[in-house]
């Protein structure tokens, strides 16, 4: 890891560094951040968004999310999503940075278990996250779009 790898809460001065790193992610002309969002999630007791700035510049992302569960009383569990380490800085240390400070946050709201989704053909992260301690063998995700809701089966 880059020694001046820095990892926090992401502001609402992050927004197009943000939205660069999403356009990495995906190929989407609908990747829409606001400083509005930012600022919300900023406030949100329930989840953090965070950068990892290297030499004082956003190079990485990721959201999580505690959701309240009734299983195991009132212990939540967590899902992170999006992380983007920008391409010049992968290999670097800094996913493992953001994610070591997701497993922090977690830790500190008694979750029981953090699930993360990725797309299916990315291979290369699906191997990072594999080394950083998730099984991609233990369960099956399954996404649906916002586009297909309430559509007749």
């Amino acid at each position: 890891m880059p020694s001046s790898t820095l990892v926090r809460i992401a502001a609402p001065s992050d927004r197009s560094a943000l939205q660069s790193l999403y356009r990495q992610l995906v190929d989407d002309d609908r990747v829409s951040v606001t400083q509005a969002q930012i600022q919300a999630l900023a406030d949100d007791s329930r989840a953090r968004l965070f950068v990892a700035e290297v030499d004082g510049a956003v190079r990485g992302t990721v959201i999580v999310t505690i959701c309240p569960d009734a299983m195991y009383a009132d212990q939540p569990f967590a899902v992170v999503e999006n992380i983007v380490v920008d391409t010049q800085c992968r290999g670097s240390g800094v996913g493992y940075a953001l994610l070591r400070e997701v497993e922090q946050f977690c830790l500190a709201k008694n979750c029981s278990k953090m699930m993360l989704l990725s797309s299916a053909s990315r291979a290369d992260a699906h191997q990072f996250f594999e080394r950083s301690g998730f099984r991609g063998d233990i369960k099956r995700g399954f996404v649906k779009y916002r586009r297909q809701f309430a559509q007749p089966r």
